[in-house]
């Protein structure tokens, strides 16, 4: 059998196709399936939720002896529980929730003291090379090119800007020398709405079932550049979120990213 992995999150969508597709793969050994005390699915076979097939690991709120990887794709309030429980026991954490506050990324950073850590604002392969590619079309392109960033997701989706949408922004900045703080604009609205030279515009569009899509456009006098990623169904992330777990298991305690796992450093 593979690593032990505890699933956060095991009845929310994400969970689920975590189930699914580790069981599917054959490469971990399942050993707990968590959600909150109040969800209705609790009690019920992990692998029957997941559709495929009864694997005698019910959901439950609570965590088990031990695990060599937990992965959560939770709720912000579910963050720090599992933070606490991975640090206790030694586990390696993959966190793929995102919108979580400043405390919590701090217990996470902490947490890379004594254990190894991905927190990722996305796990999706393709993502994670196009945030490793976008500064250098950043600084390819230059300063005369106006930027700016839009993001799709499904309307259950609770914050905007995505986590990825920051992460593209971020990564500009850095390529080319700009503060965040004084450079972003999230959405415009109103009479005096002129956009500024050098500014990164950053735009949420929540709607339907969109999995999951963003395109940075790089925009001058006559001419645009549009690089993207568009996530066909929530298996993409799932797949990179079961690779780093792999990947992480036995690694020294740490804080890595998916281009560790990808080797795009």
């Amino acid at each position: 059998m593979g690593p032990k992995l505890v699933v956060v999150g095991a009845a929310g969508r994400m969970g689920r196709r975590i189930i699914a597709l580790a069981v599917e793969s054959g490469e971990y050994e399942i050993t707990a399936a968590v959600d909150a005390a109040g969800n209705p699915d609790i009690g019920k076979d992990a692998g029957l939720l997941a559709g495929v097939g009864q694997i005698g690991i019910n959901i439950g709120p609570q965590f088990p002896d031990a695990a060599d990887v937990v992965i959560d794709f939770s709720l912000p309030q579910a963050a720090g529980a599992t933070v606490d429980f991975c640090v206790d026991k030694k586990a390696a954490l993959v966190m793929g929730t995102t919108g979580l506050a400043g405390d919590l990324k701090t217990n996470i950073e902490n947490a890379g003291q004594s254990i190894p850590v991905i927190y990722g604002t996305n796990m999706s392969v393709g993502m994670n090379v196009l945030f490793a590619l976008i500064g250098k079309a950043a600084q390819m392109l230059g300063p005369d090119y106006d930027i700016e960033i839009v993001e799709q997701h499904h309307k259950f989706k609770k914050d905007a800007p995505s986590g990825s949408a920051l992460t593209l922004a971020e990564n500009i900045c850095k390529a080319i020398g700009k503060d965040a703080d004084s450079t972003f604009v999230f959405g415009r609205e109103g009479k005096e709405a002129l956009r500024q030279h050098g500014e990164i515009g950053i735009h949420a569009v929540r709607a339907g079932d969109i999995a999951g899509k963003h395109d940075v456009m790089f925009t001058t006098m006559g001419e645009s550049v549009t690089l993207g990623h568009n996530a066909h169904n929530r298996d993409n992330f799932v797949r990179g979120a079961l690779r780093a777990g792999q990947w992480l298991v036995g690694k020294q305690p740490g804080l890595y990213t998916m281009a560790d796992v990808l080797g795009l450093g």
